[in-house]
């Protein structure tokens, strides 16, 4: 049972990730979860509404058993296959965090400070939450998907439009991290 409660290694995890490319790769299929979203306007009627939700969603089905299982077994690994222990952070990003009057850096997954309902409920919480909505959802579109589609499903395909977007998910955590983070908190 230890082996299941402990994280997993990157050379297990990651030859585990590739072989689920392989078999998408195989049944001509590609990894994403920003197309579920578009999926499920679409399966709530938006077509009445936008062109762009006027697709067979059917063929996308297999796509949202996918974001079904990422659900499912997350709860089942917070739940039942977690130890307990704290998430594994460098003392510099401790420190860091601290500074920014985060209490809790390094004992939990999700910091009250952020997402503490109180911290959701006030009126920078909720500011934060919905530029932040906008801005993900705007640059996934943009994008023409998310960083989980690009960065394995893309990467892995050689396409180099997916490299390109993973170079602007990078310079725009690093900005984020460096400097507009520190102004928000």
């Amino acid at each position: 049972m230890d082996v299941l409660l402990k994280p997993w290694p990157w050379y297990v995890s990651g030859p585990l990730i590739a072989m689920v490319l392989l078999v998408l790769l195989y049944f001509g299929k590609t990894f994403g979860m920003s197309s579920n979203l578009r999926t499920l306007c679409t399966i709530s009627g938006a077509g009445k509404y936008s062109d762009f939700f006027k697709f067979d969603w059917k063929a996308q089905r297999w796509n949202l058993t996918i974001v079904l299982g990422a659900v499912i077994g997350g709860f089942i690994a917070t739940q039942f296959l977690s130890d307990g222990t704290a998430i594994q952070l460098s003392p510099e990003t401790i420190s860091d965090l601290s500074e920014m009057n985060f209490t809790q850096a390094g004992e939990t997954l999700l910091p009250n400070e952020l997402y503490g309902w109180d911290a959701v409920f006030s009126f920078k919480g909720m500011s934060i939450l919905i530029i932040a909505g906008f801005l993900v959802g705007f640059g996934t579109r943009y994008a023409g998907g998310c960083t989980s589609g690009h960065a394995i499903s893309g990467l892995s395909n050689l396409q180099i439009p997916s490299l390109i977007a993973v170079i602007g998910f990078f310079i725009g955590g690093l900005v984020m991290t460096n400097f507009i983070l520190p102004l928000l908190f």
